[in-house]
């Protein structure tokens, strides 16, 4: 069989093709720990190049597709999810990137809540890793992780992206669970609280979160503006 490409030169004269990649974070309890930490599914490769590696979901660019519907599919093919919240994130296009003929990846993020994480599909081929501990990855995907990684804490610190990992109502103090496990540090229960309580995108309710030990916590919840896709418009 004649190859696709006789010399290096023919390769990289052959026009890049485009991928959609998603970074998929969640809120997970460690194992060891008890404690919420950020988590991500990961997907086995399963033919080469890199073949058993670890990967983020993703895949081609079909024909048709807008970019934000690819991502959308990519995500239920592989992992069962259909994430609310799904913005754009970047686009990885180093020429070095995959030992295949080029590829540029439009990489989307997507930030679920427990009861949909609890829906991921999970088998020998996809899993749970958290999101500082993910190995060595096929591609360019550890350095995709990273960026994500610090754009979501780049966000926690001046806008209301953590309400995306919270249901309709919540308590105070597991709002700080939730910066505190995407900052990676302890917070200051008392000046975190007061903090929160003289923003304007919450309000609280007249119902409590029952079932402890100790006196019932008040609910809140978020009435700032939707938390969905704000940097880039759906293509």
């Amino acid at each position: 069989m004649t190859p696709k490409y006789a010399n290096v030169s023919e390769r990289e004269q052959e026009p890049p093709s485009l991928a959609i990649s998603t970074v998929i974070f969640a809120l997970r309890p460690d194992p060891e720990t008890g404690r919420l930490s950020l988590w991500l599914p990961l997907v086995r490769r399963i033919r080469q190049p890199y073949r058993e590696l670890w990967a983020l979901p993703g895949g081609p660019l079909r024909p048709s597709e807008s970019l934000q519907d690819a991502a959308a599919r990519n995500l239920q093919d592989t992992t069962g999810l259909s994430p609310r919240y799904l913005e754009q994130l970047y686009a990885f296009g180093g020429p070095d990137r995959s030992p295949t003929p080029r590829v540029v990846s439009i990489v989307y993020w997507a930030l679920v809540q427990p009861d949909e994480a609890a829906l991921a599909r999970q088998d020998e081929n996809v899993d749970w890793f958290r999101a500082d501990a993910v190995g060595t990855l096929a591609f360019d995907h550890n350095r995709i992780i990273d960026y994500a990684l610090w754009r979501l804490r780049n966000k926690m610190e001046y806008g209301s992206i953590a309400y995306a990992f919270l249901g309709a109502t919540f308590t105070l103090a597991q709002v700080r669970e939730v910066y505190e496990a995407v900052l990676g540090r302890e917070l200051d229960p008392a000046n975190f609280r007061r903090q929160l309580q003289a923003t304007q995108d919450i309000e609280r309710t007249d119902s409590f979160l029952q079932g402890g030990r100790h006196r019932p916590p008040r609910l809140y919840r978020y009435t700032g503006p939707e938390l969905q896709s704000d940097a880039f418009p759906p293509a």
